[in-house]
């Protein structure tokens, strides 16, 4: 599979590395970057993370605006600007930067989370939380769905369509 899929926590050790999922690193190999691109999170307290199909996603991001206009200066400020490529040494560790940390809130573990055609990394006890919510969202979000679905499905009373 070519895709980010699941959530692990692992341990920063005393240099402040830590091992990338042996799945996580198997998706990275067929990707062919070399590295991990990482950039803060727009919308989370968490790291975005990936290679070329990430890459190829901010790029479809910034291709929506012209070169020289503002949104395309903010966008790629947010998104190149404030990015980094991490070496991934011979083990399948990366070294996280102490800003990429503070920005993430992570001590001493992290969690990674697979989100198709990248992962993010965040702190164990801030993802539970997202887990949940993100859970709470989605059920509403069926509920509002079925609902809709439901209502199409309903035969309509005799001359309201007329």
């Amino acid at each position: 599979m070519d895709r980010f899929v699941s959530h692990f926590t692992n341990r920063l050790d005393a240099k402040g590395r830590v091992s990338i999922p042996a799945s996580f690193r198997a998706v990275m190999t067929r990707d062919g970057y070399e590295g991990l691109y990482v950039h803060p999170s727009l919308d989370a307290d968490a790291l975005d993370c990936g290679g070329f199909a990430l890459v190829r996603e901010i790029d479809a991001v910034l291709g929506r605006f012209a070169a020289y206009s503002n949104e395309h200066d903010v966008y790629s400020t947010a998104l190149l600007g404030d990015g980094e490529i991490l070496k991934v040494d011979p083990e399948g560790r990366i070294s996280l930067p102490d800003r990429l940390r503070a920005y993430a809130c992570v001590a001493s573990e992290v969690t990674f989370v697979g989100q198709g055609y990248k992962f993010q990394i965040w702190e164990p006890g801030r993802f539970r939380a997202h887990l949940e919510e993100a859970r709470n969202q989605v059920r509403e979000l069926r509920k509002r769905l079925g609902a809709s679905v439901k209502a199409a499905e309903q035969p309509q009373p005799r001359g309201a369509r007329e």
